[in-house]
């Protein structure tokens, strides 16, 4: 039997693929719209002017394309490109140390911007509005501040939950907009775009399987992708067909709705553990044995999407969907 180790080259090689299929350019990313219009006027209107695109704010769930974004931005303008991550950011030197080293109009990424500590926000108030950073020299009495300042760029932040940032940080972003997640049509363009760069031969049939079970999220469209095409080039014709992709999809239990096995044991748990509910996260999380973090995080808001789950003061309930979706008929309390 061979073992495959997941040393560091085979990591940053699976980064490397990952990375390759990001989009580079507005024109190539899929969807999104609206947003690619907002985007392309305020881009061009910089461009122009020769100033630093205002600060952007990017809400939405989970691999729908927030940093691909950030990086076509600075990609149309032609600028440096900056990335971190809020919870990287733990005192306000780190801060300091990546504003002070941008260069004019470059781009600075903060993933996951709600999990900046608060006592840092403070220290991008006066960067983001006044291009300036305060710093304290020295301890006690002789402390004094001195005053930096900070050549133009623009602080993009993505965030998938925009409602725990504080109003005096997101007031701040003069473009806000929320990343919608993606039709079936739209992943099936994206599969398609995906096979033709790792070289994967897909017919249509095979590309909307893949589409419609990709939870309407890109990133998992590619990652199931991937998984597919093993599948066809270890049990089939190397072609991605509709057959295979539905073969393959049900070995890695993705059902037709796209979900997986611990989406249909949350909800087997509420349906036949509960009684379809009300139940607490916490109790929730201890029955199926995953983190509350990652259900209510990863796991939650797909099914809020699908209609199979409601969130109540009192708990979380299955709807009558739910039951119908697990093989079960729906108790005469849950019936509308």
């Amino acid at each position: 039997m061979t073992v495959r180790i997941q040393t560091p080259d085979v990591l940053e090689a699976e980064d490397e693929l990952e990375r390759s299929l990001r989009p580079r350019r507005l024109e190539d990313f899929v969807g999104q719209r609206a947003l690619k219009e907002q985007l392309s006027i305020a881009i061009e209107a910089a461009g122009a002017r020769g100033d630093a695109l205002d600060h952007l704010l990017l809400a939405g769930p989970p691999g729908l394309g927030k940093t691909s974004l950030a990086q076509i931005v600075a990609a149309e303008l032609d600028v440096p490109f900056v990335q971190t991550a809020g919870p990287a950011l733990e005192r306000k030197g780190d801060v300091a140390a990546f504003l002070t080293a941008l260069e004019p109009r470059s781009v600075f990424f903060v993933d996951e911007i709600h999990r900046l500590p608060r006592a840092l926000e403070e220290t991008f108030y006066p960067a983001m509005e006044d291009r300036q950073l305060p710093i304290t020299v020295g301890q006690g009495a002789g402390a004094r501040v001195v005053t930096l300042d900070l050549p133009a760029f623009t602080l993009v932040g993505a965030t998938t939950r925009a409602g725990l940032l504080t109003t005096p940080l997101r007031d701040r972003f003069g473009i806000q907009a929320r990343v919608e997640t993606y039709s079936p049509d739209e992943l099936a363009t994206i599969v398609r775009r995906s096979a033709a760069i790792l070289g994967i031969e897909i017919d249509a049939g095979g590309a909307h399987a893949i589409a419609t079970r990709s939870r309407a999220t890109p990133r998992v469209a590619n990652r199931l992708l991937r998984r597919v095409r093993d599948f066809a080039e270890v049990r089939g014709r190397g072609v991605v067909t509709e057959p295979a992709a539905d073969a393959a999809l049900a070995m890695l239990e993705v059902d037709h709705e796209g979900l997986d096995r611990l989406d249909r044991e949350i909800l087997s748990a509420i349906c036949a553990k509960f009684d379809g509910g009300p139940v607490g996260l916490s109790t929730l999380a201890v029955a199926v044995g995953e983190e509350s973090d990652t259900i209510e995080d990863v796991y939650e808001p797909y099914l809020l999407q699908k209609g199979l789950l409601k969130r109540t003061p009192r708990g979380r309930m299955a709807t009558p969907a739910a039951f119908r979706h697990i093989g079960l008929e729906p108790p005469d309390h849950t019936l509308f």
